[in-house]
């Protein structure tokens, strides 16, 4: 991996810190699920993961934007694991590769693939509340090795804390790709951090949110869709989905 054209991409260098690295990503690399719909295949493949988030200049979902990061991490002298979460879904928590996330240094929980989260990494030692521009954080100890992540007092994240490779991601990263009743594929979602908000595209509704509170609008036509995710998000796309 090219690491400094990686840390163009996010507009960092090898002297930014891993709090700073966390934030930028989020800044400029969009949580977005535009693949499965523009009928892309998604990959894991190092090789692929740089072309789309460096070169092509897209976002992507948890494997993609963590699985990169992590390259990234480590190419800057970081020790990371992959670890498997499962997302709370209301009810209870999903599979144990639901979700990819990052533990760096022994130290820090880095999350930068589940959309709004988290702004800064937390950390994995501290108890009581981490209070972040995302929200209040607490990271709890949740038996059997685990970690329960919750955010505003409602839960979020069951943590293994087992280290696992990339590869091991990928029968999940198809099934939500492929699987009928994924979340992922009921419709179109593009976000980004933007200052201490969140700018958004859910299929052609444009959301805008922070302390000035939330707005929406309406993305009528193709021409306004296309135009606003390459002014937005810097995603340029040949045909428009949603």
């Amino acid at each position: 991996m090219d690491i400094d054209a990686y840390l163009g991409r996010i507009g960092a260098d090898r002297g930014t810190s891993l709090h700073d690295l966390h934030r930028a990503h989020q800044e400029r690399v969009p949580f977005e699920n535009l693949s499965i719909h523009l009928g892309e295949t998604i990959s894991l493949a190092p090789d692929d993961l740089f072309d789309k988030i460096v070169r092509r200049g897209r976002g992507g979902f948890c494997y993609e934007l963590n699985g990169a990061f992590a390259i990234l991490l480590e190419g800057l002298g970081h020790r990371v694991d992959r670890i498997g979460v499962r997302v709370f879904g209301g009810e209870r928590f999903g599979p144990i590769f639901d979700h990819l996330g990052l533990i760096v240094d022994d130290e820090w929980l880095v999350d930068v693939g589940f959309g709004a989260h988290s702004t800064y990494p937390l950390s994995l030692g501290e108890r009581g509340d981490q209070k972040d521009p995302g929200g209040v954080f607490v990271v709890a100890d949740g038996g059997d090795g685990d970690l329960l992540v919750s955010r505003d007092g409602q839960p979020v994240h069951r943590i293994e804390r087992r280290a696992r490779d990339l590869i091991d991601f990928g029968p999940a990263c198809w099934w939500q790709q492929t699987w009928p009743g994924s979340h992922f594929r009921k419709g179109t979602v593009c976000t980004r951090l933007d200052g201490d908000g969140r700018i958004t595209i859910s299929g052609r509704t444009l959301i805008r949110t922070g302390q000035a509170g939330r707005t929406e609008t309406v993305l009528e036509s193709d021409a306004e869709l296309l135009a606003a995710y390459r002014d937005l998000f810097g995603v340029v796309l040949e045909r428009a989905v949603s």
